[in-house]
């Protein structure tokens, strides 16, 4: 009898603790849970206050960019303008694809040879000769995913030795993002089967990744594959997972 009181009362007390342990959890955590909103309630708070303190620097400069391309002074307007979308990616006072519409729109008047806001230019993508290649495609008709809409195949380029996708990706989030591709990646023809990816240019293998650290900044970046065989007409390229898929991209 004394024994099974005992383990009862055993029974009791671990209940008893159990119980008091769940509750002190569900107290930190509502502690916690306050302190996090709090937290971020703070930080929203200083946000808007800089917001406000920097909108009218971002007005002067967005009218001074204007002015400056009014005047055909186009070099200094599209500074002014880049200043003025780096405050704007932090604060977020206009229509950031706007802002970069304009800035690309201003390169070539301002003497820029490269091609607008992107991460890695073209010369680090386009090749100076292609004279190497049986077939360069630019702007090939393919399928392509879902997935696909804010990325697009610029030119398929294939000889005898290689095979040549380059593509051009634009960020189109209001923050900055990392673009990489997964070790995996492959094109498919029919009489070439599977070919697995061997170089990459201007992005990263997975764990590797290219930074695009702005809105709507474009990378473009190339994939390099083994040969296919000359019998093929299309292939396939497939980056495995939650990834970009396209079909029917013509090689001959």
């Amino acid at each position: 009898m004394t024994l099974v009181v005992l383990v009862t009362m055993g029974l009791t007390m671990s209940a008893q603790y159990t119980q008091t342990d769940r509750l002190a959890n569900d107290v930190l955590s509502g502690l916690n849970s306050i302190l996090s909103s709090q937290e971020r309630k703070q930080k929203a708070e200083i946000q808007e206050r800089e917001k406000a303190k920097y909108l009218p620097t971002f007005n002067a400069v967005m009218d001074e960019a204007r002015r400056l391309e009014e005047e055909g002074k186009f070099a200094d307007a599209l500074t002014k303008y880049e200043e003025a979308a780096v405050l704007n990616w932090d604060y977020g006072y206009a229509d950031q694809h706007n802002i970069t519409r304009k800035i690309n729109s201003l390169y070539g008047p301002a003497g820029r040879t490269d091609d607008g806001p992107s991460v890695l230019n073209n010369d680090k993508v386009t090749l100076a000769d292609y004279s190497s290649y049986r077939l360069v495609r630019e702007n090939p008709i393919y399928k392509a995913d879902k997935n696909a809409g804010n990325i697009k195949i610029l030119r398929v380029c294939c000889s005898n030795t290689e095979t040549r996708v380059e593509f051009e990706y634009e960020n189109d989030e209001a923050k900055a993002i990392y673009v990489s591709v997964p070790s995996d990646t492959h094109i498919k023809g029919k009489k070439s089967g599977k070919l697995n990816i061997v170089q990459v240019q201007n992005v990263g293998v997975k764990p590797s990744r290219a930074l695009i650290e702005q809105p709507y900044q474009k990378l473009r970046f190339a994939l390099i594959f083994p040969a296919l065989s000359l019998e093929d007409s299309e292939f396939e390229l497939k980056m495995p997972g939650k990834y970009w898929n396209f079909k029917k991209i013509p090689c001959r």
